[in-house]
């Protein structure tokens, strides 16, 4: 599932760089075989007993093999995934850490 700011960030970032729809399913290919990743591109930013916020590395072919950053949730009781951000290293230094605060405070609730 897409958070609707994700969604916004992913249709603008699909109008720059136009492989990112098919990088994106080679991604989920890797995250469902392995929920929080593996190796140096896989972060675990918060780690609960049924949620995983998790920032990666995502390979972009349009941007010669460069990579955008993703956050995403894991969602283990019920298996899901939830998209939170996305964003290019070289236009943003950082990931929205107000945005992962409330998104992990609505969970609680």
């Amino acid at each position: 599932s897409y958070s609707p700011e994700f969604q916004k960030e992913f249709d603008r970032f699909l109008k720059k760089y136009r492989s990112l729809s098919d990088d994106l399913k080679s991604f989920e290919k890797v995250i469902f075989a392995f929920s929080t990743g593996f190796g140096k591109n896989f972060t675990v930013m918060y780690d609960s007993v049924n949620l995983k916020i998790v920032k990666a590395r995502l390979m972009c072919k349009s941007l010669r093999n460069r990579n955008i950053r993703i956050i995403y949730a894991y969602h283990e009781a019920v298996l899901t995934f939830m998209y939170i951000e996305i964003y290019y290293k070289g236009d943003k230094n950082n990931e929205d850490k107000e945005r992962i605060k409330e998104y992990i405070s609505k969970f609680k609730k």
